[in-house]
């Protein structure tokens, strides 16, 4: 069985399942509007965003500009901007603080989508034509470089986002055209994106360069699939080959004679067709790579598509956590070396693990494999719901996989790791990101090709294919129940994964097995219960994961476990887990048979066994840490 199969639109599918309607409930009701008050600087103890305020100041530039009026000019040398180092008029804010409007937007179309709503649809409207007035006659959308120095754009390639700021815009405007049909954002993008195919290219005239941030390859890809103009796609592959070709394009547009500097950061260090391994900025890493199985399908390109299977079996064997973090090291926030996953200094941005579910679903459409759809499943249903608060107005930024809040106060080494979630950030990138995925989840669900329907993940959904309407029933998340009933156009094969955690699976319906997934011959209206026996277990990690010998941690279903303090007291590290006891649900609990060890006052002692006393240890799914105070955690524990 290949790859091909096509994401389900999103226009149908109509989510309806026990675990996610509050989770996409939440992004709706409290998320959206909260971030949208964000955007415009009106949360009370929040990081100033500055978003809004730059395209109402891009929006004056270009009137004055059309009236004639000259325009002062301000610097573009910072990362960060603001009134400390910044004219009041000047832009302030992140270099890429467009982007975050961008994928507020995309996250409202999706909304809209699954459920009409004319206030939300209002301020939607009303930030696009704020957006579009700030776009210069030649397409160019940048609120930088038209705030501050319209002769300087596309100078920093390297370092100044213009082109991930249009990956997101593209993105959003095709969302918010396939949710409401209105195409002024959607023309809006496609300006910026023919500036971008005539600014860009190997012809002569053109700039042979990339961006440092990727993300406008698979945005290419997204417009060239909804319109239909191949010039993006073309464009898409042209920044892919020339990515990290020598003389470097980064060293040149600084005038540099030497490449001494290290482009690993930004996956410019060689082709991407010559990689075999996921380094540097993992955020960064996972979109470029997501747009390199995108180009590789798209142009029948074989080497690129050995690439991108080639870093994928890295991520997945060597680079990820068990939560589906990416991203070990605060530096860079990058990749570190292989089985380099340190639990209390782990970075695991929350970006990275949206963009790793992205990667995912593009690589299930190169060559399907169940394989795939377990990492977007660990991933998201531990890291990416641990970045939102359940109250959806705060957020993780890092997720680390053990905290300590005197040290996240007091080691300068461990400042990276809160120990409660974040009202917003200056840098908010993840936040709108993680509503984007939510709002969207379905479409990482549900695939289809001419002859199959594929179940990547079990959300109860009604599904509209072009081979019948599937109805899926699940208890996935409790029980492990699902029920999919088929009525069919057509005969056709129904193709569901078997998840990477269960031992055994009970189907109603005889099934062959290929490439991790059952394959179930449908033809007429059929119905078909999968039993998926959830039960708590220990998971150990490889000996080569140095900081991970002597522990485990516990699973169940999708979900992680890990321990908090506000169960089990302070000093986490002084739990041990019984390897023969018992472990037993409790609700969204899990207890575990163990002991805790008496404290050493002492400390160096002539080694002998600590006292310790029996303990019940109680585990909560990760995705809800954080939620309860400040407190210690742990998900891995002594065995």
């Amino acid at each position: 069985m290949t790859g091909g199969a096509r994401p389900v639109p999103l226009h149908r599918i109509q989510v309806d399942d026990p675990f996610w309607n509050p989770v996409i409930e939440l992004v709706r009701r409290e998320v959206l509007p909260y971030q949208y008050e964000a955007l415009h600087d009106r949360i009370d103890g929040a990081e100033k965003s500055y978003c809004i305020d730059n395209f109402i100041k891009a929006g004056r530039v270009v009137q004055a500009l059309q009236n004639g009026k000259s325009v002062p000019t301000y610097p573009v040398d910072k990362w960060c901007y603001d009134d400390g180092n910044a004219a009041p008029e000047a832009f302030h804010g992140w270099v890429f603080q467009d982007s975050d409007a961008y994928k507020w937007l995309e996250a409202a179309a999706y909304s809209l989508i699954s459920r009409p709503d004319s206030a939300l649809a209002a301020k939607a409207d009303g930030l696009i034509d704020l957006i579009c007035a700030a776009q210069l006659p030649n397409g160019y959308l940048d609120t930088l470089y038209i705030i501050n120095d319209r002769g300087a754009v596309f100078t920093n390639l390297r370092d100044f986002h213009e082109l991930y700021c249009f990956g997101h815009l593209a993105e959003a405007a095709v969302a918010y055209y396939e949710a409401t049909g209105k195409t002024k954002l959607l023309a809006a993008a496609r300006r910026f994106a023919d500036l971008i195919c005539d600014t860009f290219g190997e012809a002569d005239g053109k700039k042979r360069g990339y961006g440092g941030h990727e993300l406008a390859e698979l945005a290419l890809v997204r417009l060239f699939e909804a319109t239909g103009e191949q010039r993006y796609l073309d464009t898409a592959r042209f920044l892919i080959r020339e990515r990290g070709t020598k003389p470097y394009y980064f060293d040149r547009e600084r005038g540099k004679e030497t490449e001494a500097d290290n482009y690993f950061y930004h996956q410019a260090h060689t082709p991407p067709v010559h990689q075999h391994e996921a380094v540097g900025h993992a955020v960064r890493g996972v979109y470029l790579y997501s747009g390199m199985a995108d180009v590789a399908r798209l142009c029948h390109d074989s080497a690129l598509a050995a690439a991108c299977q080639d870093i994928w079996e890295n991520i997945e064997t060597k680079k990820l956590y068990i939560t589906g973090g990416i991203g070990a090291t605060v530096h860079g926030e990058a990749f570190s070396f292989d089985y380099d996953l340190p639990n209390d200094l782990a970075y695991c941005e929350t970006c990275a693990s949206v963009g790793l579910i992205f990667f995912a679903q593009r690589m299930a459409r190169l060559s399907l494999n169940a394989r795939y759809g377990a990492v977007a499943e660990r991933a998201l249903y531990n890291t990416v719901l641990a970045g939102m608060g359940e109250d959806g107005k705060h957020f993780f930024y890092v997720n680390p996989l053990e905290v300590l809040p005197q040290a996240s106060a007091e080691d300068e080494r461990k400042r990276h790791v809160k120990p409660v979630r974040q009202p917003w950030f200056s840098c908010a990138c993840c936040p709108p990101n993680l509503a984007r995925l939510i709002g969207s989840v379905g479409a990482y669900a549900f695939a289809e090709s001419a002859d199959t329907v594929l179940l990547h993940q079990y959300i109860g959904a009604t599904v509209q294919t072009e081979n019948g309407v599937i109805t899926v029933d699940s208890d996935y998340c409790r029980s492990g129940r699902v029920t999919v009933t088929v009525r069919g156009k057509q005969a056709f094969t129904l193709a569901a994964r078997l998840p990477e955690w269960c031992d055994s699976v009970q189907a109603s319906q005889p099934y062959t097995v290929q490439n991790g997934y059952m394959l179930f011959a449908v033809n007429g209206e059929t119905v078909i219960t999968l039993d998926f026996p959830v039960q708590p277990k220990l998971v150990r990690c490889s000996n080569r994961v140095r900081e991970n010998v002597g522990k485990a941690a516990v699973t169940c279903g999708p979900f992680v476990y890990c321990a908090e303090a506000a169960d089990n007291g302070d000093g986490l590290q002084r739990l041990v887990l019984s390897k023969n006891g018992a472990l037993r649900r409790d609700g969204d609990r899990v207890l575990a048979d163990g002991w805790r060890e008496q404290a050493d006052d002492k400390l160096y002692i002539e080694y002998k066994e600590p006292a310790r006393t029996p303990t019940t240890v109680t585990l909560i799914p990760y995705y809800r840490w954080g939620n309860r105070g400040e407190n210690e955690m742990q998900v891995y524990l002594r065995i």
